[in-house]
């Protein structure tokens, strides 16, 4: 789940090497948090938040085979 955040975290910005996934996980969730550069920061959420929540709906999509919670947290 970490390296697809990455990814696509990566894809998006101008500066990917500033890109840190951090993942914790719990019996029923997984937290990931995702820091960028901050003149990256529009990039990733996109207008009106519409990137974030792509991000969101991929990770959601991806854990859901393991029937986990994702929440996706933007720093």
């Amino acid at each position: 789940m970490k390296e697809l955040i990455k990814i696509i975290a990566t894809s998006l910005v101008d500066h990917p090497e500033q890109v840190v996934v951090s993942e914790t996980e719990t019996d029923k969730s997984i937290v990931i948090e995702l820091k960028v550069a901050p003149e990256d920061m529009g990039k990733v959420i996109g207008k009106q938040g519409r990137i974030a929540k792509s991000i969101r709906t991929v990770a959601k999509a991806a854990a859901a085979k393991d029937d986990k919670k994702v929440v996706v947290d933007i720093v």
